[in-house]
């Protein structure tokens, strides 16, 4: 089979695994490649050693495969890569994937087909892409003023790896989200000092309650509103006021944005140990300065603020997001070109582990309602009333509400696009060239 009849999978992360199952066992021919060395994404390049996750276990794993009953309640990073590698081994997986293999363009060419460019020079035709790239690697750095006169260091925490960076430094770290607070405790164990610039607070959800993981207490049954309501009471109960800890008020209602799930750092503002500050104003040789004109030295500044979403291997044409999600319809479509699927960009409130073969799945389905239309399947979506999404949280529960009613209208969807076919019955994709070809 030549290769133009393939499609390609680009990442070998969670969700780049979860496809290369789902169209392994569809018997769909593909490909897949990793720009790293091995599988796991972010769980193998990019968290530090020591890394737990915030989701019970029973929400990170796969629906279609458990993690070890030895595992704790809440796993290590590494047991999370561990697993990764044995839910490879055991459904043959790796097989499929050709590491360091980096993208350089992705880019449509003629007769629907994708055009792809690799770092070492090979070009291939491909059926289809599926952009399983990731969204913890484009890191977002803020702007202070006097940066470039700092003597110490400023990193990104996607640098952070070990507390031995830590160790005996004045720690400033900005952010007050997961990763924010786990850097800012370990500085508060073996820093000097540890503070932590905020500029807009976070809710701080503890993660067990009454000995069970607080998503124990969230039900599919319960709307919005009244999960929300209960929450609250809860966090008066067993969190308080953040006031009290010198946090500012959230600007925001509680799950509208990503709450910092752990009361880590709570504990060591409490301790003396770390200090919440407000926005950074301005830097010098050896301080940073706060908005509300307190001074700190700082040996280290370490910036948790997270990541672009970015597919720098697509044509501009095609890079369609807005802040932190895809301008996509049925979670990874466009409606003006077929073949390319912009996955797993979203950021699930719960846990990622039963959502994500299903979403594979589904996306198998709307593959084969593909090869009896002319039309991109994003048109004919767009046409049903679908919407591009306005945010990129979303409940756990809602998206697999989502995915169900997305497969169940398959067989609407498919009669509405061979209508659709009759007046676009010669639709092909905009042929882009890659530079410098």
């Amino acid at each position: 089979m030549t290769d133009d009849q393939k499609y390609l999978i680009i990442g070998a992360g969670p969700v780049g695994l979860a496809h290369i199952k789902a169209l392994k066992l569809a018997g769909i021919p593909f490909e897949a490649v990793d720009a790293e060395d091995d599988l796991g994404g972010n769980w193998h390049h990019g968290v530090y050693e020591t890394a737990h996750i915030i989701s019970p276990k029973g929400l990170m794993e796969y629906s279609d495969y458990a993690m070890p009953k030895n595992y704790p309640e809440f796993p290590s990073g590494k047991q999370v890569l561990a697993y990764y590698n044995d839910y490879a081994n055991h459904f043959g997986l790796r097989e499929f994937i050709t590491f360091n293999k980096k993208v350089e363009f992705v880019y449509p060419a003629g007769d629907n087909k994708w055009q792809v460019k690799f770092a070492d020079g090979e070009i291939k035709l491909y059926k289809g892409v599926l952009v399983c790239n990731g969204h913890h690697w484009d890191k977002r750095y803020p702007v202070f003023e006097g940066s470039e006169s700092f003597k110490g260091e400023i990193l990104h925490s996607k640098d952070y790896k070990t507390p031995d960076q830590l160790k005996g430094k004045n720690v400033v770290v900005v952010g007050a989200g997961n990763s924010a607070c786990d850097v800012a405790s370990e500085a508060a164990r073996v820093g000097a000092s540890s503070y932590m610039s905020i500029r807009s607070s976070a809710w701080f959800l503890p993660k067990l309650v009454a000995g069970y993981p607080l998503s124990h207490f969230a039900k599919n049954w319960l709307p919005p509103f009244v999960q929300r309501t209960m929450l609250k009471i809860g966090l008066r109960l067993t969190v308080g006021d953040l006031s009290r800890y010198g946090l500012p008020k959230p600007d925001h209602d509680i799950l509208t944005k990503h709450p910092t799930i752990g009361t880590e750092a709570l504990h060591y503002i409490k301790h003396g140990k770390l200090t919440p500050k407000p926005g950074i104003s301005r830097i010098t040789e050896d301080e940073v300065e706060f908005i509300d004109g307190t001074k700190v030295k700082a040996d280290l500044i370490v910036t948790a603020t997270g990541f672009h979403l970015s597919y720098p291997f697509l044509p501009k044409e095609l890079h369609r997001t807005k802040g932190a999600f895809a301008q996509v319809y049925g979670r990874s479509m466009l409606a003006d070109f077929k073949g390319i699927y912009l996955i797993g960009w979203e950021q699930v409130r719960g846990g990622v582990g039963a959502c994500v073969p299903i979403g594979a799945e589904v996306l198998v389905a709307l593959f084969k309602m593909q090869e009896q239309l002319k039309v991109p399947i994003g048109s004919v979506l767009k046409e049903a009333g679908y919407v591009i999404p306005k945010s990129h949280l979303i409940g756990m529960f809602d998206l697999l509400k989502q995915l169900k009613k997305l497969k169940k209208n398959i067989p609407k969807l498919l009669k509405l696009g061979k209508q659709m076919d009759k007046k676009y019955y010669d639709f092909k994709n905009q042929v882009i060239p890659i530079p410098n070809l």
